[in-house]
């Protein structure tokens, strides 16, 4: 019988991240900034704070980040927007959409209208389905 492991989370996440350094590194010096948008609506205090950790993360990574907050009173339409031109910017690579979002707004829609290629999360149909099927690819 398998028992179980205790994962050390600080180690976990200092390897990922000295891995994202690495990967950064290289991608910078064939001229490629990445580029990451942190999309949030309205202002719960655990997203502002999740949200504020990403930027710095992305900070000392040497990531180019832009932090997009709209007021609670974003409509969807107007939300879809601002993915469908994040989707088209060449300098973003990837797009966060901090949930939760107002109960006026589908989260599945935001979803789909995410570029899966710039889905961070990984939460668009699309990548969900290649974790699945275990799809290197995605």
């Amino acid at each position: 019988m398998n028992r179980p492991r205790i994962l050390d989370g600080k180690a976990v996440s200092a390897a990922v991240i000295e891995e994202c350094r690495e990967e950064t590194a290289a991608l910078i010096a064939m001229g490629i900034t990445p580029g990451l948008a942190v999309v949030l609506v309205g202002s719960d205090p655990a997203s502002q704070v999740y949200v504020g950790s990403k930027a710095r993360t992305c900070a000392g990574l040497g990531f180019h980040s832009l932090k997009i907050e709209l007021p609670e009173e974003t409509t969807q339409a107007e939300l879809l927007q601002v993915v469908r031109e994040l989707n088209a910017d060449p300098a973003v690579h990837g797009i966060l959409v901090q949930f939760p979002l107002p109960q006026h707004i589908s989260e599945e829609t935001v979803i789909r209208a995410l570029d899966p290629r710039k889905d961070v999360d990984g939460f668009h149909p699309e990548n969900v389905a290649k974790l699945v099927l275990e799809d290197p690819s995605g």
